[in-house]
């Protein structure tokens, strides 16, 4: 799957990464805890969440996303899409609750990156 086909799947509004949308994608993880995503999460190229700071960012090039999509309408400030443009992350926002967004990534054939779910 690539960035682009997230994005449509989501109907998602993209705020950066035009030069992402042909990226590659396998796994993807929906959390607001970045805590968990650094603790639990491994080879995911995906990041879903409704937190909407820097962290959330800097969380992402840590962990090597190519993607973030933010859930639930929101859309973060201006500030948190330049940090990510700068940093190469393809930002969106989508009007789906994350349960719904990592459902329809999931049915589409778009795994989980967490070591516990055996993918």
């Amino acid at each position: 799957m690539t960035v682009r086909e997230v994005q449509k799947i989501l109907n998602a509004t993209l705020l950066c990464g035009e030069d992402a949308l042909d990226a590659q994608v396998r796994t993807s993880c929906g959390s607001d805890m970045m805590s968990d995503v650094l603790a639990f999460v491994k080879d995911q190229s995906v990041l879903l969440t409704g937190l909407l700071n820097s962290q959330v960012v800097r969380t992402a090039e840590m962990m090597d996303m190519v993607c973030i999509v933010f859930v639930r309408g929101k859309t973060p400030d201006q500030s948190v899409v330049d940090l990510a443009k700068a940093r190469g992350i393809a930002v969106m926002a989508t009007r789906y609750r994350m349960f719904t967004a990592c459902g329809l990534l999931y049915e589409q054939g778009l795994k989980g990156g967490c070591e516990s779910d055996g993918e």
